[in-house]
């Protein structure tokens, strides 16, 4: 495997990784969430590293500066998965663990559908399976959770919002919600990029162009272990246990009480020992 790796390429887009621990040691790839970035992962990874994993952070389509188009198409998912592959070919890794949170975990789910060969395992945070999510908007209250998706589907007006007296407004509300003001703030600096904003909400308006393959999602027959907070005001408790459903494997689902969406950095000490755990019990 290459040491050192600090970008690949894929269709003319450059992506910025984030490459961590023995360049011989079993590869995970850990995908992040919106608005967040590689950066999400820095608390969680030295403790891989140390137990011997080699660790890839990517900063993905759209969070890169040098891979940020700006169509909606170019978000789907279709192009995130083979974005993730295209990594793991740059790194030598035939085999790997993919974790992913939030938006990386349903990235991080439709590669493990598409692409099961190429997995020790998977570890979703936060994120339940499309399918279980699709069921739970119609049993639960998951669809007034999730107001917010239909809202970001409108043209310029999410990224005007969001950026609104620069972006002090959503600083404040990832504050509130527990994330330290550092992280909230460099996630909005990013944001702040050229064609930043556009780019990340894309991945939400990408959403109708992936409908037909949320409804047809098969179970996943990749060894799982799912980690979902209590304190999520995003991600309900019914798509949680229904998740279960779409797992043909050896399945694992945990859950952090007290502890709000962003898991990767408030409770990261945690989250490291459930992936060592479940990397140690899947490395075959």
């Amino acid at each position: 495997m290459l040491p050192d790796m600090d970008s690949f390429q894929r269709a003319g887009l450059t992506f910025d990784v984030r490459d961590g621990g023995p360049a011989d040691g079993q590869t995970v790839v850990l995908l992040h969430g919106f608005p967040q970035g590689s950066e999400s992962w820095d608390a969680v990874t030295p403790r891989l590293n140390a137990d011997g994993y080699r660790t890839l952070a990517p900063d993905q389509r759209g969070y890169s500066p040098g891979a940020r188009p700006q169509a909606r198409r170019d978000y789907a998912m279709d192009e995130l998965v083979a974005d993730v592959l295209a990594l793991a070919d740059a790194a030598g890794a035939d085999r790997f663990h993919l974790v992913g949170h939030d938006w990386g975990g349903g990235v991080a789910w439709a590669v493990a559908t598409e692409a099961p060969e190429r997995l020790h395992s998977l570890t979703s945070v936060s994120t339940p399976h499309p399918r279980a999510m699709t069921d739970a908007m119609l049993r639960s209250n998951q669809a007034l959770r999730s107001w917010y998706m239909l809202l970001f589907q409108l043209p310029w007006l999410p990224e005007k919002a969001i950026l609104a007296r620069g972006g002090e407004q959503f600083v404040r509300q990832m504050v509130a919600e527990g994330l330290p003001e550092e992280k909230a703030r460099g996630y909005v600096r990013r944001l702040q990029q050229p064609g930043a904003a556009t780019a990340e909400i894309n991945w939400y308006r990408a959403l109708a162009l992936g409908l037909t393959r949320n409804r047809t999602a098969a179970p996943v027959r990749v060894p799982t272990l799912y980690v979902w907070s209590d304190g999520d005001r995003y991600l309900g408790r019914t798509a949680a246990d229904l998740t279960r459903r779409w797992v043909d494997a050896p399945y694992r689902f945990e859950v952090l009480t007290g502890v709000n969406h962003w898991i990767p950095e408030l409770a990261a000490d945690h989250l490291a020992t459930l992936l060592l755990d479940h990397f140690e019990h899947r490395a075959a």
